[in-house]
């Protein structure tokens, strides 16, 4: 077999998760979640996790696996991952790795520095004093400075991996952007495959991420934002970062409305489906599949069945 691990990447909202459980059954295999905010627990709703329904018996590992005040770093998530992948190999099953967090496909499948790269915990002592002093927008502004294209990545408010790579910058003299490029170079220790879905045209896309949030608020998400804050007092640290979540603060806090919030929800996903689509497009090896209804989505299914039994069959 000419690859180890199937990888299905795209934005949110393109179908990812009912592609990867489709292929996970057509080639006896199981989904590893590679979403920096579906592996804490008590989000579920706002980080699409799939329903027992959408998995359809296929088992989903990698999520619901940490609480949303112990923050895991994609380094964490490839050891484990790594160790999933592994065990479903050792058994013939195949390993089906789907989301939308680059950085995770990165660490999993490559030599990746992201964890690794050497540090200097004078420098971050004094970012994180410099972000007490003067804000995060202040300390995002620092990376822009450095590596305009991980400020991009990054949302403000993602303080920690904002402080990691400028640390990276700081510490190494490159950014932590081209120490991705290098790394995703390199053999790491799994054969990928990769299929890349995209609902297109751009329009498209931006109508099934708001379809999706108006199906989340539908399901519940205010209530979910709710047991969290009832939970930790106030949204812990990864809850605060996590698109769905901090948005609806100002409507729980009585500062607008809930039309208003979920508005900008939807902008701020919309946002983040254009980094993870500059992320991926970096990625020459990804087969991308569009699709321009929901009518014609069966047939990318077809077409991607098709792509990994001619591989397998090398």
């Amino acid at each position: 077999m000419s690859f180890d691990v199937v990888c299905v990447v795209g934005p949110t909202a393109s179908g990812k998760t009912s592609l990867s459980v489709k292929l996970a059954k057509s080639f006896d295999g199981e989904v590893i979640s590679a979403d920096s905010m579906q592996i804490y627990r008590g989000m579920d709703i706002g980080t699409a996790k799939p329903t027992a329904k959408e998995m359809q018996g296929i088992p989903h590992r990698m999520m619901g696996i940490a609480d949303p005040d112990q923050p895991r770093s994609a380094g964490q998530y490839a050891l484990e991952a790594k160790a999933v992948i592994r065990e479903l190999l050792g058994r013939g099953k195949l390993p089906v790795l789907a989301g939308g967090t680059g950085l995770y496909f990165d660490a999993v499948l490559s030599s990746n520095s992201y964890g690794g790269t050497s540090s200097s915990p004078e420098i971050r002592a004094e970012l994180e004093a410099f972000l007490e002093e003067n804000g995060a927008e202040a300390l995002h502004r620092l990376l822009e400075g450095c590596d305009p294209e991980s400020a991009g990545r990054l949302h403000v408010n993602d303080t920690k991996r904002v402080i990691r790579a400028i640390e990276v910058c700081r510490v190494t003299g490159r950014p932590l952007s081209e120490h991705s490029l290098d790394d995703r170079e390199k053999t790491g220790e799994f054969r990928p495959l990769f299929i890349g879905l995209l609902p297109a045209p751009r329009e498209f896309l931006y109508s099934r991420i708001n379809d999706r949030v108006d199906q989340m608020i539908s399901d519940g998400l205010v209530g979910e934002v709710r047991a969290l804050l009832e939970r930790y007092g106030e949204l812990p640290g990864t809850a605060a970062q996590a698109i769905g979540y901090k948005e609806l603060l100002p409507y729980l806090n009585g500062e607008c409305s809930l039309e208003g919030a979920v508005e900008e929800i939807k902008k701020r996903s919309r946002n983040y489906a254009k980094r993870q689509l500059n992320w991926f497009r970096r990625n020459k090896d990804i087969n991308w599949f569009e699709y321009y209804s929901l009518a014609e989505f069966e047939n990318i299914v077809q077409a991607s069945q098709e792509l990994v039994r001619s591989k397998r069959e090398k």
